[in-house]
């Protein structure tokens, strides 16, 4: 894969594609500058809302840590950014960009940028896409803004440059569209941000087609023409209300992966919520029925080894009325602030589920069973490339303690009873038990070392502290 021929001299941290099975079985992985395993979570940031503006401070951004979240998308408009009628560029606009990157960084968070053609006048994708007033380079000049301003922040992943794109009333096919039109843009797009900062990702999607002309219930259309460039990411939406059709469509979106050579990071996912849902257990809209769809879409996500960004971190000051359940939303608080607290637990306990975040050496596979509160993972592990993270959700997941079993060799537990800290149930003499260590306002493990270098590893996370045999005379 060609991201390994990035020079070794980088400083900034960036996610490399993964690009061998010998390495990994997860497929989609991605590797930070260290060589870490490392799997994205995190959540679409907007910088207002259909009230007005949204601002964020140090509190929110911890709460998105303690949902699992290494990494936030930050929505930009290009209304503020731009020449397109109505739009012009704020300064004001680029130092609260300046914050949500900062605020992000003391957290401990990535951050993509997202281009969306909202705060102009109008936007016209059939305009845009003939070009006769020379939208392309005015769409670029947007985005330069951007890419000089964070070239050398290290904490800025990179950029998904164009946000659902669209045919409506143009008379071509989809197909045509993404070959003739779509890609390239895109082309056009990379090599004017490489230009700038090679090294940093390229995130694309594919055409949002209209409303009914969706294919095996998937409403985005399939990318057939490769991009030909490095550096690139796919970034698909999938907001999926049909358990069958969750891995059909994620299954398509591997198999564009393959053809544009670059991993899958799902840029947005999660059927909206209505009102009614709020209030009901029961029935198509109910509690119940959103907590197995999100149950099996993570599933589905979890054994693809895929990084994924969920819509919205927002309170609901506003709904939006355009699906036959009625109003509805993609925000997971449900009080009406812009930054809410009150959790829509029903989609929040399933969004915030124990996963490895970031692994020295390769993730094989990992799965969080809902049913038993049990995360497996099993890692081939390398001391040689630094410290360990799983986000654990204890507060959630675990308020009657864990157990973290590591080959059967390795048992810790943390008793909340008791104190905040891991305590030692059974640890070979050769291990140093304090190479693992639980941080309670993060909700993550960091493991310092593992008990065994580049052999097969098994980790189990597991409720309570008690069900295990008795321990060996090895302490």
């Amino acid at each position: 894969m060609k991201d390994f021929n990035i020079p070794t001299v980088l400083s900034t941290m960036i996610f490399l594609l993964m690009c061998s099975m010998g390495l990994s079985q997860i497929k989609h992985g991605l590797r930070d500058i260290q060589g870490r395993h490392v799997i994205p979570r995190g959540f679409v940031v907007n910088t207002n809302d259909h009230k007005g503006e949204v601002f964020f401070d140090a509190d929110d951004y911890l709460r998105m840590v303690r949902l699992g979240a290494n990494a936030q998308v930050i929505r930009l408009e290009l209304g503020k950014l731009s020449n397109f009628p109505g739009g012009q560029l704020e300064a004001g606009y680029l130092k609260k960009l300046d914050t949500l990157v900062a605020l992000g960084k003391n957290a401990g968070m990535k951050t993509v940028f997202k281009m969306t053609v909202y705060g102009v006048d109008s936007f016209v994708w059939e305009d845009f896409w003939q070009n006769q007033q020379n939208e392309h380079q005015t769409y670029i000049e947007a985005w330069q803004v951007i890419w000089k301003r964070y070239a050398a922040e290290p904490t800025v992943l990179g950029y998904d440059i164009v946000n659902e794109p669209r045919k409506l009333t143009m008379d071509i096919s989809y197909d045509n569209l993404t070959a003739d039109y779509l890609i390239p843009l895109y082309q056009k797009i990379i090599d004017a941000c490489h230009n700038i900062n090679p090294s940093k990702k390229v995130l694309v999607q594919s055409i949002f087609m209209n409303k009914g002309e969706g294919i095996d219930n998937n409403q985005y259309a399939e990318v057939k023409t490769p991009i030909h460039r490095e550096n690139l990411v796919f970034a698909p939406h999938i907001y999926q209300d049909k358990i069958d059709f969750i891995k059909p469509v994620m299954d398509r979106f591997d198999k564009e992966s393959d053809l544009l050579n670059a991993p899958i990071l799902i840029g947005e996912w999660g059927f909206p919520t209505f009102a009614v849902t709020d209030t009901t257990i029961s029935g198509k809209l109910g509690q119940l029925a959103y907590r197995e769809l999100y149950i099996r879409t993570a599933e589905v996500f979890d054994q693809m080894g895929v990084g994924t960004i969920k819509a919205w971190f927002l309170g609901n000051r506003s709904m939006q009325n355009f699906l036959p359940g009625g109003p509805s939303t993609w925000a997971i608080f449900s009080d009406k602030q812009a930054a809410g607290t009150v959790e829509r637990k029903y989609i929040t306990d399933i969004i915030a589920r124990p996963y490895p975040q970031t692994i020295a050496g390769d993730i094989q596979s990992f799965l969080f069973n809902h049913a038993t509160r049990t995360l497996d993972v099993t890692i081939k592990p390398d001391n040689g490339k630094g410290t360990s993270t799983l986000f654990i959700g204890a507060n959630r997941h675990y308020p009657d303690g864990f157990s973290i079993v590591i080959d059967d060799d390795v048992v810790l537990f943390q008793n909340p009873i008791k104190n905040a800290g891991l305590e030692v149930y059974k640890c070979p003499k050769d291990f140093d038990p304090q190479n693992l260590v639980w941080n309670p306002v993060t909700q993550k493990l960091m493991v310092l070392r593992w008990p065994k270098d580049k052999e097969e590893v098994k980790i189990k996370i597991v409720p309570g502290i008690r069900d295990f045999e008795e321990p060996t005379d090895e302490k």
